[in-house]
């Protein structure tokens, strides 16, 4: 594992404050400006703690949240760190979060924006981008790809996540099982208490949004509100099943559940 880095004595969050810049929202009408939630009038995301949690429906926005952020702090929307480019973007159609950056302000003390920005379905690129780095520059690949899919993600948390930064993920829990979601649990757990770094992540995973003292804030279409992760959907889905799952199965085909 990497030796403990500080840069800066001062303790996460680094990234206090989001604001819109009206005049750089040009149009309204396309995405990711369209979202219901960014209204200039009330939109305005404080971070007071070294781990924050995004929760919200799929097409939410808590995604394009995360890509705007990484944008920020100068990382690649395909994820890795400041200077890595592991996907080429040249031919894509789809229309990146990173486009909101444009119209954020953003509030930093001090700005630390080491870290890293990972998204699970360019994992792979990543990996592959990181042992070719590694061994063009004559050092040992570190060769997450010989794991198992969950095992390669927890050592490269542990890996990355060792040294100070800002950490953003987008939906971590995809390729992990409850078992490794425990340890990333644990993992986000220790820099919550330590506050060497800043971690803000975008998840449907209840067990990821236990990370005790932890912010979770849930993204709707009227904006972004702090929640109590036992009072989301996501838990009460979970807390249903695990009560009566028959009841609960019974009540999902019949149509009766979402």
């Amino acid at each position: 594992m990497a030796r403990k880095r500080r840069d800066t004595a001062l303790p996460a969050p680094f990234l206090k404050r989001l604001s819109l810049i009206p005049e750089h929202m040009t149009d309204r009408t396309t995405y990711p400006m369209n979202l219901p939630w960014l209204d200039p009038d009330r939109f305005d995301l404080e971070f007071a703690t070294p781990v924050t949690i995004i929760v919200g429906e799929n097409g939410s926005g808590k995604s394009t949240l995360i890509e705007a952020i990484a944008a920020l702090a100068g990382y690649d929307e395909a994820g890795g760190g400041k200077g890595y480019r592991p996907v080429d973007h040249d031919g894509a159609l789809d229309r990146s979060g990173a486009g909101l950056a444009d119209a954020l302000r953003a509030g930093w003390l001090p700005k630390v924006t080491d870290g890293w920005f990972f998204r699970a379905e360019s994992f792979f690129s990543v990996a592959r981008y990181l042992d070719k780095v590694a061994v063009e520059t004559g050092g040992a690949a570190p060769d997450f790809l010989s794991w198992s899919h969950g095992e390669g993600f927890i050592r490269f948390f542990e890996d990355r996540m060792d040294r100070q930064g800002i950490y953003l993920l987008d939906e971590p829990e995809s390729a992990l099982s409850p078992t490794r979601q425990i340890e990333l649990l644990r993992l986000f757990a220790r820099l919550q208490e330590s506050a060497l770094s800043q971690v803000i992540v975008a998840t449907h995973s209840p067990i990821l949004m236990a990370v005790p003292g932890a912010t979770v804030l849930q993204i709707t279409h009227r904006g972004l509100s702090p929640i109590g992760y036992r009072d989301t959907t996501h838990f009460e889905l979970y807390r249903a099943f695990v009560s009566d799952p028959e009841g609960f199965i019974a009540d999902a085909l019949s149509g009766d559940r979402p």
